[in-house]
């Protein structure tokens, strides 16, 4: 399975537009997602950025006739938005715990986070979560996080994470500490856009929504 992310930023004052041409073209959009067996597509909000989610078969690629209709249905939202990212290839994927991936989604609770890296930040972020790779070695995370992916575009920073709830344990006062320290560290070279740290900073962030998704045949 291969995942893949885009970015972009709502025109100021056309959230509202931008909501409804989404509306106005699911059907096609859902439609062009099951022909190409994209699955587990979403959209999610957070101030006017937009941070859009997939997956799909290893080595799958879109034939002329399909790039020209998801260029159609792109079309008939891009005067709405800027691109962070760029149509038709893939962010920089700046970490990964793909875990054990359920299937099942509806004991899921799927995760999304933005950051603003500081500038100059980019290869000190990548460098700080492939060491959490090393740590972790070939050795398979059973969860919570089973499907764990992070992705930066544009000095962005954009996280995905699927939750399996049956694993959620309350944190225990060495993990919480843990987390404060890694977070603190964090903050030296980004600024958060949701509000994934404010019960630690105080401060206060917008709330990430999640707009549109769409499962997938299976």
């Amino acid at each position: 399975m291969e995942r893949h992310g885009f970015a972009m930023e709502v025109k100021k004052g056309m959230m509202n537009e931008y909501r409804s041409r989404l509306g106005e073209i699911w059907k096609e959009l859902a439609a062009f997602l099951d022909r190409n067996e994209i699955r587990n597509f979403s959209i999610w909000n957070a101030d006017s950025l937009i941070f859009g989610y997939y997956e799909n078969a290893d080595g799958a690629v879109l034939s002329p006739e399909e790039t020209e209709a998801r260029d159609a249905l792109v079309n008939r939202m891009e005067d709405t938005f800027n691109w962070i990212s760029v149509l038709g290839q893939d962010m920089r994927l700046m970490y990964h715990n793909f875990g054990v991936v359920r299937e099942d989604k509806e004991l899921i609770r799927h995760r999304m986070f933005m950051t603003k890296l500081k500038p100059g930040c980019e290869e000190e972020y990548k460098h700080r979560h492939d060491g959490l790779i090393e740590q972790r070695g070939d050795m398979v995370d059973p969860g919570p996080d089973s499907n764990f992916s992070i992705w930066c575009a544009g000095g962005y920073i954009f996280g995905y994470n699927e939750i399996d709830t049956t694993m959620e344990k309350e944190e225990t006062e060495e993990a919480r500490k843990a987390t404060i320290a890694w977070e603190t560290r964090q903050l030296e070279i980004m600024d958060w856009i949701t509000n994934d740290v404010d019960w630690m900073t105080g401060e206060h962030h917008c709330a990430s929504v999640r707009l549109a998704w769409h499962m997938g045949k299976r």
